[in-house]
């Protein structure tokens, strides 16, 4: 019997999932499956993993619903590109439906997938599902990229609401009735693979994930209070969108409705997916190539300081700190301790940018390479090299009361709490320096 195959990735859902709808629509049955790339998992050094426990859980529950559909889902451990030989020889495939990422290895993966299927005859069909725009859909008059973020959304809105008027009624934001095509999903005996945690060389990891589901006054007043970290205040949402378990166009219709600047945040997503497409240097580098001539101290001693939330600036280190036991930082937070280690520590955004992607229960390659990039001053629509954070006015601006200080370092005052790293004062000069003289070498 041929089939389709849907390889569910960073989608893991049956609603609203575009890649998935195409494949029900074709009429052929179709075959789930999901690899626990071996490429990706072996990077991972913290076998506790939150990410792998919170997808190994997801497959649980996404096989679980595809059951009581009277069909399956085969989960298998691997090269993706040994596992689709394995996956050949299994089963006679009319083609592979799956969705975009952007990302050099993956864009790489698929290639070498799709290669291999097409050399034996098989189609290989991939889908925009994680972006409301993407590649070269929001572009500038000329057709050239947008590098600065504000005449992007301009024109990303536009184009929302272009053919309806406004954004409820968009096009870009129809759903996929999936529901409507269950009915192909292949019926008969699947290889029902799903190895364990443990064969994967992983154990369970205890962190908290964020809940799937967020009260719509949290979205409601986020422009008031998103800045504030002792307050529940952001809808910690990132976990669900990196790996798909919601649905970016039902999110974005009610960001439209409910608050512009929840859309905003939103739209930066599409920005640096955009920006990582078009100039893939960034995972390795600079985006404005003067900065890679910045001469980074590196000092290691002040780099473990930074990690373990020892620096003696209590806003800084109760972000850090806040990171390591939960695997999510404040927003607002993100920009002080990237900011410390950049401009005060003079410590290469790539070190701190390689930490929270081992940290962040919602790590996104294009967002994170994105912000710290920003932070640094090197990135596309950066904050000014000049521009270094005083943690200490961050913390009398957002963090008054130290409500957010006091849950995160309670040894501040004791003689276990160490003293300041650096001096603010001297590291801003030294900080403005060193930037200067790099800059000058271009």
């Amino acid at each position: 019997m041929q089939v389709n195959i849907f390889w569910f990735r960073r989608d893991l859902r049956i609603e609203d999932n575009a890649g998935l709808y195409h494949a029900l629509k074709d009429g052929i049955p179709v075959l789930p499956i999901f690899i626990f790339d071996c490429n990706i998992l072996s990077r991972i050094t913290d076998k506790a993993d939150a990410r792998v426990t919170f997808i190994y859980d997801t497959l649980q529950r996404l096989k679980s619903e595809l059951i009581s559909l009277g069909t399956d889902i085969d989960v298998r451990y691997g090269n993706p590109n040994e596992v689709f030989e394995i996956l050949l020889k299994e089963y006679s495939i009319k083609a592979v439906y799956t969705n975009n990422d952007y990302e050099t290895y993956a864009k790489n993966r698929d290639k070498d997938v799709k290669d291999k299927l097409l050399s034996q005859g098989c189609g290989f069909h991939s889908f925009k599902d994680h972006v409301i725009f993407e590649k070269d859909e929001v572009v500038k008059p000329d057709g050239k990229p947008y590098t600065v973020f504000t005449p992007y959304k301009r024109r990303w809105l536009e184009n929302l609401n272009a053919e309806s008027g406004d954004s409820q009624n968009s096009p870009f934001l129809n759903t996929y009735p999936t529901k409507k095509f269950f009915a192909s999903f292949m019926k008969s005996e699947i290889k029902s693979n799903f190895p364990t945690l443990t064969e994967m060389g992983f154990s369970r990891s205890e962190i908290d994930i964020p809940s799937v589901s967020v009260p719509s006054v949290i979205i409601k007043d986020y422009h008031e209070k998103r800045n504030f970290p002792s307050v529940v205040g952001t809808s910690k949402l990132g976990i669900h969108f990196r790996f798909g378990t919601i649905s970016i166009r039902e999110k974005v219709k009610k960001a439209a409705f409910l608050n512009q600047t929840y859309l905003s945040e939103l739209i930066w997503r599409d920005f640096y997916a955009m920006i990582l497409y078009h100039f893939p240097h960034v995972e390795k580098s600079a985006f404005r190539p003067e900065y890679n001539n910045i001469q980074w101290r590196n000092d290691e001693s002040e780099f473990q300081a930074w990690c373990q939330g020892m620096t003696g600036y209590p806003i800084v280190d109760a972000g850090m700190r806040e990171l390591s036991n939960t695997g999510f930082m404040h927003n607002r937070v993100r920009m002080i301790t990237a900011s410390f280690l950049t401009k005060h520590l003079l410590i290469d955004w790539r070190w701190g940018e390689a930490w929270f992607a081992d940290k962040l229960l919602d790590f996104d390659l294009a967002s994170n390479n994105g912000g710290w990039q920003w932070a640094a001053g090197c990135g596309t629509d950066a904050a000014p090299y000049f521009r270094i954070f005083s943690p200490d006015a961050q913390t009398e601006k957002f963090d008054k009361s130290h409500d957010y200080i006091k849950k995160w370092v309670p040894d501040l005052g004791t003689s276990s709490y160490p003293k300041l790293i650096v001096d603010h004062k001297m590291a801003r000069e030294r900080c403005l320096k060193v930037y200067k003289e790099g800059l000058d070498r271009k």
